[in-house]
């Protein structure tokens, strides 16, 4: 059997011409079977999301103050110090708060605040540490960060057992993160900006993950708010239409998608306000002393070019009395 015999055969029957033409295969059908494949998972996701957040009635717990939306705040900042810490990735500060919240809703703990809650936020952590970072800290080396109580390694992982039956050993959330890319290509189908828009919105989403008002919304619709916020930094895609954001997938909720849009944008300008006002007030403090020293040797130099004159017209007086005397 010749060279080109076993070629052939190897090329399972396809004209062995045609692969070394030269000529690029027509593959347009393929890409868009990846775009129908890719779009049916999301919205596969957008329809199993549900059940892997809490039910439509946890914000309200929060609102009637049988939970304690400051003690959840410090929690989820506390993680998210955690996380810049050691550097983890936003995925697992955002399942840390998932589990956390997921918990909260199905089992009461003794206390809305305290050493119960940092207990949990803990194991959350650790939990989430383990299914998304390749390197994860001993136990006692992640209650850093101002942790107010340390527990036992032992004690922690009592509360992960505790945690993983509450949620059912379903670790693998679906998040926001699950859609920002999707999202953000659909925003952007040339690609220009898809690498800005990912990033900013998993900032956007990170910095909102404290407000309890965003746990009225599904991940998709905070996604999609998010990848909507981020365009705003763009001027070719900040005349976007919000509403025009619920053709992206199927499943969309644009009611939700405007309303959470509208919520992040509030809280996003907020932000960028207190940051613009801590970065002015140095300024500030730096102008108004200097104000101060420039008006203080001003009063000083006046004081003494004023005492500077009296003394003259001391001297002066003083001649001119000691020049009447002497007459």
């Amino acid at each position: 059997m010749s060279y080109s015999d076993c070629l052939s055969d190897l090329l399972c029957g396809e004209d062995s011409s045609d692969i070394f033409s030269g000529e690029s295969p027509e593959c347009s059908s393929d890409l868009e079977s990846h775009d129908f494949v890719e779009e049916s998972s999301i919205a596969g996701f957008i329809e199993d999301e549900r059940n892997f957040v809490p039910g439509y009635d946890y914000f309200s717990r929060f609102q009637s103050q049988s939970l304690d939306a400051s003690a959840r705040e410090q929690s989820v900042a506390w993680i998210l110090k955690v996380q810049a810490c050691y550097g983890f990735q936003p995925l697992t500060a955002y399942l840390s708060v998932n589990y956390l919240d997921r918990f909260l809703y199905s089992r009461r703990l003794p206390q809305t605040d305290g050493w119960p809650l940092q207990l949990l936020s803990v194991a959350c952590l650790s939990l989430a540490a383990k299914m998304e970072e390749p390197l994860v800290p001993s136990l006692l080396d992640l209650q850093v960060e101002g942790a107010k109580y340390i527990f036992e390694p032992r004690t922690i992982r009592r509360m992960e057992l505790l945690v993983l039956g509450v949620l059912d050993w379903r670790l693998r959330s679906i998040t926001p993160f699950s859609f920002t890319g999707f999202f953000a290509c659909k925003l952007d189908p040339a690609g220009a900006y898809t690498g800005f828009l990912i990033s900013r919105a998993t900032e956007i989403i990170l910095s909102n993950i404290k407000e309890a008002s965003f746990l009225e919304y599904r991940p998709s619709s905070i996604a999609a708010a998010a990848i909507l916020c981020a365009a705003n930094d763009i001027p070719n895609l900040s005349l976007v239409n919000p509403e025009h954001a619920e053709s992206w997938c199927d499943g969309l909720s644009k009611d939700k998608i405007i309303s959470c849009y509208r919520l992040m944008q509030d809280l996003v300008l907020d932000d960028s306000r207190r940051k613009s006002t801590k970065a002015l007030l140095p300024r500030l403090r730096v102008t108004i002393r200097a104000r101060m020293r420039s008006s203080g040797s001003d009063s000083s130099s006046s004081s003494s070019s004023s005492s500077y004159k009296k003394r003259k017209l001391n001297n002066c007086l003083w001649v001119d009395d000691d020049k009447g005397n002497s007459e």
